[in-house]
């Protein structure tokens, strides 16, 4: 009885380790202030991956009201966040370590 379930468990490990290897995924560079590109462009109802780069001297903070998401990176740092399927539409994000001047959009088609 222990036997299948460990194959189930197993088999349900690796579907999910498909699952996140094929989410479509966006670069983001945050420096000092930059956001490169300012504009991000997602599929409509897609998760997508977008994987942040702080190549500054300063620490960054990748925040995004609207989709309730934040991160903060130190310098050097890499890291990502996870955008849940969106309607078509403009969502804004920017740097709050670097304000009024790093704002950025995402666009979603």
């Amino acid at each position: 009885m222990i036997r299948p379930l460990l194959v189930l468990i197993i088999l349900l490990a690796g579907l999910c380790g498909q699952a996140s290897a094929a989410l479509p995924e966006i670069e983001l560079e945050m420096r000092d202030g930059q956001l490169i590109p300012d504009r991000l462009e997602v599929p409509a109802r897609t998760r997508v991956k977008v994987v942040i780069r702080n190549t500054g001297q300063s620490a960054a903070e990748f925040e995004s009201l609207r989709l309730r998401l934040e991160k903060v990176l130190g310098p050097g740092v890499t890291s990502f966040v996870v955008i849940n399927p969106l309607k078509p539409g403009e969502y804004e994000f920017f740097d709050e370590f670097h304000l009024p001047d790093a704002k950025g959009v995402i666009v979603v088609k």
